[in-house]
């Protein structure tokens, strides 16, 4: 009875790795949406009602890259309306909400990935392969809260040193080329001494061992084995092009075939891996307190 995320890092990686490659290299209308709907639902079921500024951010940016298209762009036959002379088609709209769509989705599944992938995570992945590469990505991660947190110590300290004047737009600019002055030289230092000091205590000079010991279980290797069987087949239905779509001049969007509804089952079946995981994990962990 595990989590998604607690399965191996390597199979939650290329989880992530194939579903948003897949909407990236394949905008079809239908992939779109199921990326769309798999990452929010993955992500309310992990999140509950929280983070509900997120989700009015990613509304309002999908609302503006769905209306930048047909703005920019006046391909398309069916004219909707005029606007300072220039055609707003419909095919036009209707691109711009599949491009923006497939955004946000990728968008939401990276807010999971963050969340999932954790620094100690990502060392088990790229400390074999390369051990410097995972040191400077993870004290990448490192930093950026680090970096946040002081930055706040520092725009306060200023604040209470009366280096701020009420309602001045041009007095905040220049605090906050002050903070990031400071914060650029502090940066710097923590670095120079990060380096001496892992220096100090040997680092290079033997094998890296990781934090937390992540195994290859039989449920992970199911998992792995799942996601590439999944992608395998929408792949096959993208390249043997049973998924095919266009919305100049006029809207075509086509699932050919077995092939093609195996390809688009497939990758819905793959979007909802996590979820179905975790609906299991919710369903025996119920089933086992019911028995206490």
């Amino acid at each position: 009875m595990r989590r998604f995320e607690e399965y191996n890092p390597i199979a939650a990686a290329i989880f992530f790795l194939t579903v948003t490659g897949t909407a990236m290299f394949c905008p079809h209308p239908a992939i779109t949406g199921l990326t769309l709907f798999g990452a929010v639902l993955y992500f309310v079921v992990r999140n509950g009602t929280k983070h509900l500024r997120s989700h009015i951010s990613f509304l309002i940016l999908f609302i503006l890259l769905a209306a930048i298209n047909p703005l920019i762009s006046h391909n398309g036959r069916t004219v909707l309306f005029v606007l300072n002379d220039n055609p707003i088609t419909l095919e036009a709209l209707l691109y711009g909400v599949n491009s923006s769509a497939m955004m946000i989705g990728i968008l939401y599944w990276f807010r999971s990935f963050t969340q999932i992938m954790t620094s100690d995570r990502l060392l088990y992945i790229f400390g074999t392969l390369s051990p410097k590469l995972s040191l400077v990505l993870s004290m990448a991660l490192r930093f950026v809260p680090l970096f946040s947190e002081q930055s706040k110590k520092v725009n306060e300290a200023q604040k209470a040193m009366g280096m701020y004047k009420e309602d001045n737009a041009i007095d905040n600019v220049r605090g906050g080329m002050r903070v990031f002055s400071v914060m650029v030289t502090w940066g710097l230092e923590n670095g120079i001494i990060t380096a001496d000091s892992m220096a100090a205590r040997g680092y290079g000079t033997g094998h890296r061992t990781n934090f937390t010991e992540h195994r290859f279980r039989g449920g992970d290797i199911v998992l792995l084995a799942a996601e590439l069987l999944l992608f395998v087949i929408c792949v096959a239905a993208i390249a043997a092009k049973k998924l095919e779509y266009g919305f100049y001049p006029d809207i075509e969007i086509n699932v050919r075939g077995v092939v093609g509804a195996l390809g688009i089952a497939a990758y819905g079946v793959l979007v909802l891996l996590p979820i179905i995981i975790e609906a299991e994990a919710s369903i025996k962990w119920k089933y086992l307190k019911s028995r206490i």
